[in-house]
């Protein structure tokens, strides 16, 4: 992707004809329609730019692209020590909330991605060309705080320039600079929408060291798939990760390789995921909407919703279709997200019986979908996303059901996963199955993905996480010195102050967001409610609107009044986060203890599974903020039995001593 439709040094830029530069700015125009406007606009910031840098050196660039985003910046000065990044409004004259957080954002990617400008001076600039002046001193200090931009309009942007160069400092490197990785992270809403438009996980993706194995992934299951096709096999790949390392990611990547390299595979991706579902199909559907808008298209929402919804499905969806067809899918590659989350016999079952009226369906899920695809009279590939240590509903199944599926009923499929699946206790608890897997599988240990990129700051975050669960003290006061600087996570006992940290941590729009244990029923007190309306019979609007709209609206996460718990979250991701930590599972000084709150009291929880699903529920809450998070532990109270000191105190000692630091 060209990273400008223009650039050269301002001296040229000045000679140059605005005919000249608007003519190689349309010839770099992607193929959507070219509005009059944009035009018009490009010939209003030339003549703007040239009044205001006839004695400035340096670099201009316009349309310069933000890949993650999807997104170019008018203009990019790089003048002496300072990089500009500026966004025209022309025509404005108020300097428009909105308008401030698109040039911060544009900013703060490149600050977070961009390797040239991790340790330079950033300048956001907004140009409100009719706008009235801005007080200089108030202009700096904006910028300074890293909370705002700088406000300029058509006549005093030579002023603002000038505020922030210091000619005793080193200059930019403009060549080193513009040739510098750019080496994004998006989330996977974002992810899922360059991959929509026809990007691959390489152009979206880091391509350092650190996470080149997500590509590396993708390469395997490609290869998987056409050996599969080739001989004529029916195959199945199980892709294991950290919590963030990409395995979604790699499963969209992977459904949507597959229906542009042949549209007779009809590869889908399927989740049982319901939030998940929700909010991608309605990101795909904005999205289409907007730039059948930009294309000067109609596009309904509803049309937007169809068209998403062929690509990504709910999996039980899927499941109820064939128990009615007996035929063999259409598709022939499926990506099953969060496999270790299908069903076990007895719950599916138990399901059927109630909700379908089927009194004898006596097998799993994985046994059922693997069946399902087993009727394709040639070949087939299913690719499992596996998250190790994240089942947190009653009845999921793990990995281990998918194995005794296949050692079961279906020993001619071709098995692939990677060592550290039989590494990892993890994912199979026992001995007997991973001999079994290792001795009638093929390890490709491409698929594993080991290192965080949901945490950009920090990918030791999940490892980190897991010891602390674990109750590994020195471990995790290591990590934690290893992560403190990058990926800040803070304590408090005061709820406002949670609040207004998470609002002081964000800049532009970075989603800011309350997270909750579904258990934790008693921070009901504190004026959070576990009983998330998020999960209401509207729930999908809700859960969509929560992660998708923006500041504005009451209905999304930046308002913090709505929390969302680990079944709405997982899978998803938001800048910063606030957990309210709950009484459901507190420290005692030695160890944790797990609870559900029945009627009117706590009852301990006894049985072990149903314990790994509680800690699975904190461990999924811990690792959804990217750039980091408030833990938020309540006061005790005196009077309600429900709220003793044990329940909090010691584990508030617990993360302290870990390393943790109470915010004022």
């Amino acid at each position: 992707m060209r990273r400008a439709y223009y650039s050269s040094s301002i001296h040229v830029f000045l000679k140059e004809s605005d005919e000249n530069i608007v003519g190689e700015l349309t010839k770099n125009h992607s193929n959507r329609s070219l509005v009059e406007t944009q035009v018009r606009s490009w010939f209003e910031q030339i003549k703007i730019l040239k009044d205001q840098l006839s004695e400035f050196d340096g670099q201009i660039y316009f349309e310069f692209a933000i890949p993650r985003m999807g997104k170019r910046v008018d203009n990019i000065l790089i003048i002496h020590n300072a990089v500009y990044v500026i966004e025209f409004k022309i025509g404005n004259d108020g300097y428009a909330k909105h308008a401030i957080d698109q040039v911060l954002d544009y900013t703060i990617d490149l600050k977070n991605f961009h390797e040239g400008s991790h340790k330079i001076q950033l300048v956001p600039v907004l140009v409100d060309t009719d706008a009235p002046p801005v007080l200089k001193k108030q202009n700096i200090e904006l910028v300074l705080s890293n909370k705002n931009a700088a406000k300029s309009n058509r006549n005093n942007l030579r002023e603002i320039i000038n505020d922030f160069l210091d000619e005793e400092k080193e200059p930019i490197n403009i060549e080193m600079w513009a040739n510098s990785i750019y080496k994004p992270t998006p989330t996977i809403v974002e992810a899922a929408q360059a991959l929509y438009k026809g990007h691959n996980v390489k152009e979206i993706t880091r391509s350092d060291s650190g996470a080149k194995n997500l590509s590396l992934t993708a390469d395997s299951i490609n290869e998987i798939i056409d050996n599969s096709k080739k001989n004529k096999v029916k195959s199945i790949c199980f892709v294991t990760g950290v919590p963030g390392a990409g395995k979604t990611l790699a499963g969209l990547n992977a459904a949507v390789e597959r229906m542009n390299i042949a549209e007779d595979e009809h590869a889908v991706f399927l989740s049982g995921n319901g939030p998940l579902v929700d909010v991608l199909r309605e990101a795909l559907a904005r999205d289409d909407v907007k730039a059948a808008a930009s294309e000067n298209k109609k596009m309904s929402k509803e049309e937007a919703r169809t068209k998403s919804s062929t690509f990504i499905q709910n999996i039980h969806h899927f499941r109820d279709e064939y128990l009615i067809s007996d035929k063999a899918p259409v598709e022939k590659v499926v990506v099953f997200d969060e496999a270790q989350r299908a069903w076990t016999m007895k719950q599916v079952s138990s399901f059927m019986k109630r909700k379908k009226g089927i009194d004898d369906f006596n097998k799993s899920e994985p046994q059922f979908l693997i069946e399902v695809m087993n009727r394709h009279d040639d070949w087939c590939t299913i690719v499992c996303l596996i998250g190790g240590g994240q089942e947190i509903y009653t009845g999921e199944a793990g990995l281990v059901e998918w194995i005794n599926s296949l050692r079961s009923h279906f020993r001619e499929w071709e098995i692939h996963f990677s060592n550290s699946l039989l590494a990892s206790t993890n994912y199979l608890k026992t001995e007997e199955v991973k001999k079994w897997l290792f001795a009638n599988g093929k390890c490709a240990n491409e698929l594993h993905l080991a290192v965080s990129i949901r945490s950009f700051r920090s990918e030791h975050l999940s490892n980190f996480i897991h010891k602390l669960l674990s109750v590994e003290i020195e471990s995790s006061n290591k990590l934690y010195d290893k992560i403190k600087e990058t990926y800040p996570i803070v304590l408090t006992r005061d709820f406002e102050k949670a609040k207004q940290w998470l609002r002081d941590m964000a800049r532009g729009n970075e989603r800011i967001g309350l997270l909750i244990s579904s258990g934790a029923k008693r921070i009901r007190a504190c004026g959070i409610d576990s009983e998330s309306s998020l999960r209401s019979n509207s729930g999908s609007n809700k859960i969509s609107g929560w992660f998708l709209n923006d500041k504005s609206d009451v209905r999304s996460s930046y308002y913090l009044e709505t929390a969302a718990t680990e079944f709405v979250v997982q899978g998803l991701e938001i800048d910063w986060a606030c957990v309210a930590w709950g009484g459901n599972f507190y420290f005692d000084g030695e160890d944790w203890n797990y609870q559900n709150f029945k009627g009117s009291k706590w009852q301990n929880i006894h049985n072990d599974i149903d314990k790994e699903y509680l800690k699975n529920s904190y461990r999924v809450l811990l690792t959804r903020a990217r750039q980091g998070m408030v833990i938020f532990l309540p006061e005790a109270s005196s009077t309600d039995h429900t709220r003793p000191h044990l329940y909090y105190d010691e584990t508030y000692k617990y993360l302290k001593e870990i390393g943790l630091k109470e915010i004022n």
